[in-house]
């Protein structure tokens, strides 16, 4: 097979992961034999303008369907890092939808957002918030900077970390979640169906607890703390195991 330099330790020893691509059968699964990260054969298909033009939607969602599906999710996050959010000045990059700042806007100083979808970066406008197109565009100094499912659609993560860095406050915080490479019905269960179905082309990455530690102080940050998230319930997995599909 053709062997793919890794971004993240440069090593072009790989090997190909079982499973497919579920929205392009010309990607492959590729995984770092030496560091561990997985990533896709290609990132050709992705470029600004597939983002700016809603290219991850499969149909136009409107957008408060749209924080109904994710409510779950938002509301965890604000309860987990309130603590970290109380009074501070906090910018989520990559807002989507705008579901974490609405729900953290009465109990942090200010929250502003980054968001490259024109449409919902225009709807969140006329809603009142503050949206920047991109990184460049902030003027402000930040205490949190956060990215939810965020990092592994980025093709360079860390020029974006580093260029994120510089619009922390002192002693800034970073919080950053994203899906896991060593997912339970990947890595322990082997499950054929989940491995055709969970891989997506707008996954560039996906890291596990060694990757993404390595990928954070390649951009000069200190890792405070790595926590996993089961983000869905054994039911799930056991629906997955018995038919094939998600529960």
């Amino acid at each position: 097979m053709k062997r793919h330099t890794c971004y993240l330790c440069k090593s072009n020893d790989n090997f190909k992961r079982p499973g497919k691509v579920r929205d392009n059968n010309n990607l492959e699964i590729i995984e770092c034999s030496d560091c561990g990260l997985v990533f896709l054969s290609s990132f050709d298909h992705i470029t600004n303008e597939f983002y700016e033009n809603s290219g991850m939607h499969e149909s136009p969602i409107e957008l408060n369907i749209w924080r109904e599906e994710t409510s779950f999710d938002d509301n965890r996050r604000a309860n987990d890092f309130k603590k970290e959010i109380l009074g501070k000045d906090i910018l989520d990059f990559g807002c989507g939808n705008g579901g974490f700042i609405s729900k953290i806007q009465k109990f942090a100083n200010k929250c502003h957002g980054i968001e490259i979808e024109k449409k919902n970066a225009n709807l969140l406008r006329l809603e009142g918030h503050t949206i920047y197109e991109k990184v460049d565009d902030v003027i402000e100094k930040y205490d949190v900077i956060t990215m939810f499912h965020v990092l592994e659609h980025i093709p360079d993560p860390i020029d974006v970390l580093i260029d994120l860095k510089k619009l922390l406050k002192p002693k800034g915080l970073i919080i950053i979640e994203v899906p896991n490479s060593n997912d339970a019905l990947l890595t322990l269960y082997k499950n054929k169906a989940f491995s055709e179905f969970t891989y997506w082309s707008c996954h560039l990455y996906l890291f596990n607890e060694k990757t993404i530690n390595q990928l954070i102080e390649k951009a000069g940050f200190k890792t405070i703390h790595i926590q996993q998230e089961q983000r869905y319930p054994l039911s799930n997995h056991l629906y997955w195991l018995s038919n094939g599909l998600p529960g």
